[in-house]
């Protein structure tokens, strides 16, 4: 069984449709979705249609739930608001009320089991859609924040930064992003769990797309601090 995880494509149809086709190359059988699907990227409504094509389980994050409810005070720095509200309404603009609502409905964690092998699926943490958990957290913080269930895999997204860790028989993944990647790699990235009769693999898959297209749709947009998202693609960084 070969399941793909994808996450954080943030409005980036290119990257998505990128992933999408390295997917079907590799011979999933299934793919997850564990949010942050449209806010912050020049295509929101299409990349909505795209992982509605998909048919599949799909969870919330916390960028699902902005475009709804818009962003709440403490929730980015306080000099980031005010531009972030505007980034909201104008990605709200270009949706569907139908999506928007969706956004807010979907469910918060995912949970799968083949070949005795369990999956426990979020967003951020499993009670948290906005927690940051960094790969250079400790084995303890880990445990504490992220295997609040039992599983033998655990997969979240959130962070833009893409990691595997095993230890005490568990392995935790972040799958990065497909659609606004922060670790210097300005390459989509998702995740592939193959399980066997013996055991599991998992690893990380970083899929080449054409950023400079994604730079062009903000460039001719009128979209809300465009030149702090191009920046962002074109370095692979947010600092």
């Amino acid at each position: 069984m070969k399941l793909a995880f994808i996450s954080d494509i943030h409005g980036n149809a290119n990257a998505f449709e990128a992933v999408l086709e390295d997917i079907e190359q590799k011979r999933a059988d299934k793919i997850f979705v564990l949010g942050d699907l449209c806010f912050r990227g020049p295509e929101p409504q299409r990349a909505y249609d795209l992982v509605q094509s998909l048919q599949t389980d799909v969870i919330k994050g916390n960028a699902d739930e902005w475009v709804y409810r818009g962003v709440g005070m403490g929730e980015v720095p306080e000099a980031a608001y005010e531009i972030m509200n505007k980034e909201r309404d104008w990605v709200v603009s270009q949706m569907g009320q139908n999506a928007v609502e969706a956004l807010h409905r979907l469910p918060e964690e995912v949970k799968y089991e083949y070949g005795g092998i369990k999956i426990h699926g979020f967003h951020a943490t499993p009670y948290s859609l906005f927690e940051n958990v960094l790969p250079d957290s400790g084995n303890s913080k880990l445990k504490e924040k992220l295997m609040q269930e039992e599983a033998d895999i655990y997969l979240y997204g959130h962070i833009h930064t893409p990691y595997i860790r095993t230890f005490g028989g568990k392995t935790v993944v972040n799958l990065g992003s497909v659609g606004l990647p922060f670790d210097g790699v300005p390459k989509a990235s998702y995740a592939i769990v193959e399980i066997g009769e013996n055991g599991f693999q998992v690893s990380i898959v970083r899929v080449t797309y054409d950023v400079g297209k994604t730079i062009k749709q903000f460039k001719n947009s009128d979209y809300p601090n465009k030149e702090k998202l191009i920046d962002i693609l074109t370095r692979a960084k947010n600092d």
